[in-house]
Protein backbone atom coordinates (compact mmCIF):
# COMPACT_ATOMS: atom_id res chain seq x y z
CA UNK A 1 0.00 0.00 0.00
CA UNK A 2 1.22 3.50 -0.87
CA UNK A 3 2.51 5.93 1.73
CA UNK A 4 -0.10 7.59 3.90
CA UNK A 5 -1.02 11.10 2.82
CA UNK A 6 -1.24 13.58 5.70
CA UNK A 7 -3.71 16.48 5.73
CA UNK A 8 -4.79 19.01 8.34
CA UNK A 9 -8.49 18.83 7.53
CA UNK A 10 -10.30 15.99 5.77
CA UNK A 11 -13.98 16.23 4.87
CA UNK A 12 -15.98 13.11 4.06
CA UNK A 13 -19.19 13.85 2.16
CA UNK A 14 -20.28 16.51 -0.29
CA UNK A 15 -23.77 17.74 0.49
CA UNK A 16 -24.52 21.25 1.78
CA UNK A 17 -22.71 20.41 5.03
CA UNK A 18 -19.55 19.09 3.40
CA UNK A 19 -19.19 21.79 0.79
CA UNK A 20 -19.92 24.57 3.29
CA UNK A 21 -17.39 23.11 5.71
CA UNK A 22 -14.91 23.14 2.83
CA UNK A 23 -15.57 26.83 2.09
CA UNK A 24 -14.92 27.85 5.70
CA UNK A 25 -11.96 25.51 6.17
CA UNK A 26 -10.32 26.72 2.97
CA UNK A 27 -10.78 30.37 3.88
CA UNK A 28 -9.13 29.58 7.22
CA UNK A 29 -6.09 28.18 5.36
CA UNK A 30 -6.66 24.64 6.60
CA UNK A 31 -6.00 23.24 3.10
CA UNK A 32 -9.01 20.94 3.25
CA UNK A 33 -9.31 17.77 1.20
CA UNK A 34 -12.89 16.69 0.46
CA UNK A 35 -14.01 13.30 -0.81
CA UNK A 36 -17.39 13.51 -2.49
CA UNK A 37 -18.58 9.97 -1.81
CA UNK A 38 -20.98 7.83 -3.77
CA UNK A 39 -23.33 10.72 -4.66
CA UNK A 40 -21.44 13.98 -5.35
CA UNK A 41 -23.59 16.83 -4.09
CA UNK A 42 -25.59 14.57 -1.79
CA UNK A 43 -29.32 13.85 -1.73
CA UNK A 44 -30.13 17.40 -2.74
CA UNK A 45 -29.01 16.66 -6.30
CA UNK A 46 -32.11 14.49 -6.70
CA UNK A 47 -34.48 17.36 -5.80
CA UNK A 48 -36.04 18.90 -8.89
CA UNK A 49 -36.39 22.45 -7.58
CA UNK A 50 -35.51 24.24 -4.35
CA UNK A 51 -37.41 27.36 -3.41
CA UNK A 52 -36.75 27.66 0.33
CA UNK A 53 -32.99 28.23 0.35
CA UNK A 54 -32.04 31.89 0.93
CA UNK A 55 -30.50 33.66 -2.04
CA UNK A 56 -32.49 31.98 -4.80
CA UNK A 57 -35.69 34.03 -5.10
CA UNK A 58 -36.74 32.27 -8.31
CA UNK A 59 -35.81 28.81 -7.13
CA UNK A 60 -33.05 26.53 -8.39
CA UNK A 61 -32.59 22.84 -9.02
CA UNK A 62 -30.79 20.87 -6.33
CA UNK A 63 -28.06 19.86 -8.76
CA UNK A 64 -27.41 23.46 -9.83
CA UNK A 65 -27.29 24.74 -6.27
CA UNK A 66 -24.83 22.08 -5.18
CA UNK A 67 -22.66 22.83 -8.19
CA UNK A 68 -22.66 26.52 -7.20
CA UNK A 69 -21.54 25.69 -3.66
CA UNK A 70 -18.97 23.21 -4.99
CA UNK A 71 -17.44 25.87 -7.24
CA UNK A 72 -17.29 28.24 -4.29
CA UNK A 73 -15.37 25.65 -2.25
CA UNK A 74 -12.93 25.13 -5.14
CA UNK A 75 -12.50 28.88 -5.57
CA UNK A 76 -11.02 29.13 -2.08
CA UNK A 77 -8.66 26.21 -2.59
CA UNK A 78 -10.48 23.06 -1.50
CA UNK A 79 -8.99 19.90 -2.99
CA UNK A 80 -12.14 18.04 -4.09
CA UNK A 81 -11.75 14.43 -5.07
CA UNK A 82 -14.05 11.62 -6.08
CA UNK A 83 -13.80 8.61 -3.80
CA UNK A 84 -15.62 6.63 -1.16
CA UNK A 85 -14.43 6.19 2.42
CA UNK A 86 -14.34 2.45 3.07
CA UNK A 87 -12.55 2.19 6.42
CA UNK A 88 -11.90 4.44 9.40
CA UNK A 89 -9.63 4.46 12.43
CA UNK A 90 -10.24 7.45 14.66
CA UNK A 91 -7.75 8.72 17.22
CA UNK A 92 -7.07 12.28 18.41
CA UNK A 93 -4.90 14.01 15.77
CA UNK A 94 -4.40 10.71 13.91
CA UNK A 95 -7.55 9.80 12.01
CA UNK A 96 -6.78 7.22 9.34
CA UNK A 97 -9.34 7.05 6.54
CA UNK A 98 -9.08 4.52 3.72
CA UNK A 99 -10.49 5.61 0.37
CA UNK A 100 -11.82 3.04 -2.11
CA UNK A 101 -10.16 0.26 -0.13
CA UNK A 102 -6.69 1.43 -1.16
CA UNK A 103 -5.52 4.97 -0.46
CA UNK A 104 -4.95 5.96 3.17
CA UNK A 105 -5.13 9.49 4.50
CA UNK A 106 -4.12 10.63 7.97
CA UNK A 107 -6.16 13.65 9.03
CA UNK A 108 -5.41 15.88 12.00
CA UNK A 109 -9.04 17.01 11.95
CA UNK A 110 -11.91 15.13 10.36
CA UNK A 111 -15.33 16.45 9.37
CA UNK A 112 -17.94 13.77 8.76
CA UNK A 113 -20.80 14.92 6.55
CA UNK A 114 -21.93 11.63 5.06
CA UNK A 115 -25.64 12.44 5.32
CA UNK A 116 -28.61 10.16 5.85
CA UNK A 117 -30.45 8.04 3.32
CA UNK A 118 -34.24 8.02 3.22
CA UNK A 119 -35.82 4.62 3.68
CA UNK A 120 -37.77 3.43 0.67
CA UNK A 121 -40.32 0.69 0.20
CA UNK A 122 -38.09 -1.21 -2.21
CA UNK A 123 -40.42 -0.96 -5.19
CA UNK A 124 -39.06 -0.77 -8.73
CA UNK A 125 -41.63 1.97 -9.37
CA UNK A 126 -39.93 4.20 -6.80
CA UNK A 127 -36.86 4.33 -9.03
CA UNK A 128 -38.96 4.63 -12.18
CA UNK A 129 -40.78 7.72 -10.89
CA UNK A 130 -37.91 9.29 -8.95
CA UNK A 131 -38.26 13.04 -9.42
CA UNK A 132 -41.56 12.47 -11.24
CA UNK A 133 -43.94 12.00 -8.34
CA UNK A 134 -41.89 10.18 -5.71
CA UNK A 135 -40.34 12.16 -2.88
CA UNK A 136 -38.91 11.56 0.57
CA UNK A 137 -39.05 15.23 1.59
CA UNK A 138 -42.43 16.93 1.96
CA UNK A 139 -40.95 20.31 2.90
CA UNK A 140 -38.67 20.16 -0.15
CA UNK A 141 -41.20 19.14 -2.77
CA UNK A 142 -44.67 19.75 -1.33
CA UNK A 143 -44.98 23.13 -3.02
CA UNK A 144 -45.15 21.43 -6.42
CA UNK A 145 -48.33 19.58 -5.46
CA UNK A 146 -50.54 22.56 -4.75
CA UNK A 147 -54.21 21.70 -5.22
CA UNK A 148 -53.27 18.13 -6.11
CA UNK A 149 -53.82 14.77 -4.44
CA UNK A 150 -50.95 12.94 -2.74
CA UNK A 151 -50.39 9.91 -0.56
CA UNK A 152 -47.99 9.79 2.40
CA UNK A 153 -46.61 6.45 3.59
CA UNK A 154 -45.91 6.02 7.30
CA UNK A 155 -47.54 6.04 10.70
CA UNK A 156 -45.13 7.90 12.96
CA UNK A 157 -44.63 11.54 13.88
CA UNK A 158 -42.71 12.30 10.68
CA UNK A 159 -45.49 10.91 8.50
CA UNK A 160 -48.12 12.87 10.41
CA UNK A 161 -46.04 16.05 10.23
CA UNK A 162 -45.63 15.58 6.50
CA UNK A 163 -49.34 14.93 6.00
CA UNK A 164 -50.23 18.06 7.96
CA UNK A 165 -47.71 20.13 6.04
CA UNK A 166 -49.00 18.88 2.70
CA UNK A 167 -52.61 19.48 3.72
CA UNK A 168 -51.92 23.22 3.70
CA UNK A 169 -51.39 23.21 -0.06
CA UNK A 170 -52.82 19.96 -1.44
CA UNK A 171 -56.45 19.34 -2.26
CA UNK A 172 -56.36 15.90 -0.63
CA UNK A 173 -53.84 13.92 1.41
CA UNK A 174 -54.06 10.19 2.00
CA UNK A 175 -52.01 8.67 4.80
CA UNK A 176 -51.25 4.97 4.22
CA UNK A 177 -50.56 3.14 7.48
CA UNK A 178 -49.59 -0.53 7.55
CA UNK A 179 -51.10 -1.21 10.95
CA UNK A 180 -54.52 -0.48 12.43
CA UNK A 181 -53.26 2.51 14.38
CA UNK A 182 -50.79 5.38 14.24
CA UNK A 183 -47.47 5.28 16.07
CA UNK A 184 -47.31 9.06 16.36
CA UNK A 185 -47.71 11.01 19.57
CA UNK A 186 -51.27 11.59 20.80
CA UNK A 187 -51.17 15.28 19.97
CA UNK A 188 -49.99 14.57 16.43
CA UNK A 189 -52.63 11.87 15.98
CA UNK A 190 -55.38 14.25 17.04
CA UNK A 191 -54.23 16.90 14.57
CA UNK A 192 -54.23 14.44 11.69
CA UNK A 193 -57.56 12.85 12.58
CA UNK A 194 -59.22 16.25 12.90
CA UNK A 195 -57.86 17.56 9.59
CA UNK A 196 -60.62 17.33 7.01
CA UNK A 197 -58.14 17.23 4.13
CA UNK A 198 -56.39 14.10 5.45
CA UNK A 199 -57.84 10.61 5.07
CA UNK A 200 -56.09 7.84 6.98
CA UNK A 201 -55.97 4.46 5.24
CA UNK A 202 -55.31 1.94 7.98
CA UNK A 203 -53.97 -1.52 7.10
CA UNK A 204 -52.85 -0.29 3.70
CA UNK A 205 -49.60 -0.70 1.83
CA UNK A 206 -48.47 0.89 -1.40
CA UNK A 207 -47.33 -1.93 -3.69
CA UNK A 208 -46.97 -0.07 -6.97
CA UNK A 209 -47.29 3.16 -8.94
CA UNK A 210 -48.58 3.95 -12.40
CA UNK A 211 -48.77 6.89 -14.78
CA UNK A 212 -47.48 8.43 -18.00
CA UNK A 213 -44.60 10.88 -17.51
CA UNK A 214 -45.25 10.92 -13.77
CA UNK A 215 -47.28 9.32 -11.00
CA UNK A 216 -51.01 9.25 -11.70
CA UNK A 217 -52.13 6.45 -9.37
CA UNK A 218 -50.95 4.23 -6.53
CA UNK A 219 -51.69 0.53 -6.31
CA UNK A 220 -52.75 -0.28 -2.76
CA UNK A 221 -53.11 -3.51 -0.85
CA UNK A 222 -55.68 -3.41 1.94
CA UNK A 223 -55.61 -5.72 4.98
CA UNK A 224 -52.38 -7.41 4.03
CA UNK A 225 -51.62 -10.43 6.22
CA UNK A 226 -55.28 -11.16 6.89
CA UNK A 227 -57.62 -13.62 5.20
CA UNK A 228 -59.29 -10.88 3.19
CA UNK A 229 -57.08 -8.77 0.96
CA UNK A 230 -58.01 -6.25 -1.66
CA UNK A 231 -55.89 -4.59 -4.31
CA UNK A 232 -57.11 -1.39 -5.86
CA UNK A 233 -55.85 1.66 -7.68
CA UNK A 234 -56.09 5.11 -6.08
CA UNK A 235 -55.70 8.24 -8.23
CA UNK A 236 -52.87 10.38 -6.80
CA UNK A 237 -50.36 12.85 -8.20
CA UNK A 238 -47.51 12.05 -5.86
CA UNK A 239 -46.10 9.65 -3.28
CA UNK A 240 -44.29 10.94 -0.19
CA UNK A 241 -42.26 8.48 1.87
CA UNK A 242 -42.03 9.13 5.60
CA UNK A 243 -40.81 5.84 7.00
CA UNK A 244 -37.55 7.13 8.38
CA UNK A 245 -33.91 7.68 7.43
CA UNK A 246 -30.69 5.72 7.77
CA UNK A 247 -27.84 7.96 8.96
CA UNK A 248 -24.71 7.01 7.04
CA UNK A 249 -22.64 6.59 10.19
CA UNK A 250 -21.85 2.87 10.15
CA UNK A 251 -18.24 3.38 9.09
CA UNK A 252 -17.57 5.32 12.30
CA UNK A 253 -19.77 3.41 14.75
CA UNK A 254 -16.83 1.71 16.46
CA UNK A 255 -15.38 5.04 17.55
CA UNK A 256 -18.17 7.60 17.84
CA UNK A 257 -21.11 7.92 20.21
CA UNK A 258 -24.36 7.38 18.31
CA UNK A 259 -27.96 7.70 19.39
CA UNK A 260 -30.43 4.82 19.23
CA UNK A 261 -31.12 5.46 15.53
CA UNK A 262 -27.47 5.73 14.56
CA UNK A 263 -27.12 9.52 14.35
CA UNK A 264 -23.73 10.84 15.49
CA UNK A 265 -23.93 12.65 18.80
CA UNK A 266 -22.32 16.08 19.06
CA UNK A 267 -21.56 18.13 22.15
CA UNK A 268 -23.88 21.01 22.95
CA UNK A 269 -24.13 23.61 20.21
CA UNK A 270 -20.86 22.46 18.62
CA UNK A 271 -20.10 19.90 15.92
CA UNK A 272 -17.61 18.14 18.23
CA UNK A 273 -17.97 14.37 18.62
CA UNK A 274 -16.58 12.33 21.49
CA UNK A 275 -13.23 12.04 19.66
CA UNK A 276 -11.17 15.26 19.85
CA UNK A 277 -10.66 16.77 16.42
CA UNK A 278 -13.50 14.81 14.84
CA UNK A 279 -16.67 16.68 13.90
CA UNK A 280 -20.04 15.73 12.45
CA UNK A 281 -22.20 17.97 10.29
CA UNK A 282 -25.40 17.71 8.32
CA UNK A 283 -27.97 14.93 8.27
CA UNK A 284 -25.63 12.31 9.72
CA UNK A 285 -25.89 14.19 13.02
CA UNK A 286 -29.38 15.67 12.61
CA UNK A 287 -32.42 13.49 13.33
CA UNK A 288 -34.74 16.49 13.61
CA UNK A 289 -34.49 18.97 10.74
CA UNK A 290 -32.69 17.45 7.73
CA UNK A 291 -32.84 20.66 5.69
CA UNK A 292 -30.22 22.07 3.32
CA UNK A 293 -29.99 25.31 5.29
CA UNK A 294 -29.41 23.60 8.64
CA UNK A 295 -26.89 21.24 7.05
CA UNK A 296 -24.95 24.16 5.60
CA UNK A 297 -24.97 25.93 8.97
CA UNK A 298 -23.63 22.84 10.73
CA UNK A 299 -20.89 22.56 8.11
CA UNK A 300 -19.83 26.10 9.01
CA UNK A 301 -19.75 25.15 12.69
CA UNK A 302 -17.69 22.04 12.02
CA UNK A 303 -15.07 23.98 10.08
CA UNK A 304 -14.87 26.72 12.72
CA UNK A 305 -14.55 24.10 15.45
CA UNK A 306 -11.75 22.37 13.51
CA UNK A 307 -9.94 25.69 13.03
CA UNK A 308 -10.13 26.48 16.75
CA UNK A 309 -8.94 22.99 17.66
CA UNK A 310 -5.87 23.27 15.44
CA UNK A 311 -5.02 26.73 16.82
CA UNK A 312 -5.51 25.70 20.45
CA UNK A 313 -3.25 22.71 20.04
CA UNK A 314 -0.59 24.36 17.92
CA UNK A 315 -1.32 22.10 14.98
Amino acid sequence: MADIEKVRCLIIGSGPAGYTAAIYAARANLSPVLYEGILPGGQLTTTTEIENFPGYPNGISGAEMMEDIRKQAIRFGTDIRYGIATKAELKPNHNIITIDGEKQIEATTLIISTGASAKYLGLDDEKKYAGMGVSACATCDGFFYRKKTVIVVGGGDTACEDALYLSRMCAKVYLAVRKDKLRASKVMQERVVNNEKIEILYKHEVIGLDGDNGVQSALLLKNRGESSQEEYSLPVDGLFLAIGHHPNSGLFAEYLDLDAEGYIKTKGATAQTNVPGVYAAGDVADPSYRQAITAAASGCKAAKDAERYLLANGL
